[in-house]
């Protein structure tokens, strides 16, 4: 990996050169930066990726049981649905193995999505029922401000788990 860096680094600093004509070194530890950039935006990619298909487990979840309870409920079922899902896909696909047991790390991840909750559920409700009225808004106003409230908290929870539920345990 260190020798791809230093390539990609290399030929970086070949065009900065050509293109500036000022010479730019590369230490080692800004090489290991910009790997460790490389790696954590293909993890931020593969971890918007999956929590796309949680986030429609989440709304498509919320419409079905919306025929059942009201809105306000509806939210709150969905989401844990759609964590559950989100978890499942981010320890297989997104995230290193910390070290911890399963239900340590889903303890952890109900943590992070606690506070995700309370953002996703003001803001769904805020938008539906206070909102989206006032402004006039009625084109599929629960849809539309669900939608919203569940792609808010995406970079605050990549980062929560990353810093939290998937931390290894070495670290």
């Amino acid at each position: 990996m260190e020798q791809i860096i230093k390539s990609g680094a290399s030929r970086f600093s070949h065009e900065i050169k050509h293109q500036t004509g000022y010479p730019i070194s590369w230490s080692l530890r800004q090489r290991r930066g910009l790997a460790g950039a490389i790696m954590m935006s293909t993890e931020f990619i593969r971890f918007l990726l999956t929590g796309g298909v949680a986030a429609a487990v989440n709304l498509g979840s919320r419409y079905f049981f919306n025929n059942f309870i009201g809105f306000e409920i509806a939210v709150v079922v969905a989401y844990i649905l759609g964590m559950i899902t989100a978890y499942v896909l981010a320890r297989l696909f997104v995230f290193q193995t910390s070290g911890r047991s399963m239900p340590s790390e889903f303890k952890r991840f109900a943590i992070v999505n606690v506070f995700s909750l309370g953002l996703v559920w003001t803001i769904s409700v805020v938008l539906a029922v206070y909102l989206f009225p006032a402004m006039g808004f009625s084109w599929h106003t629960k849809d539309v401000a669900h939608f919203i409230g569940v792609t808010a908290p995406a970079a605050a929870s990549y980062v929560g788990h990353r810093a939290y539920t998937f931390k290894s345990v070495q670290a």
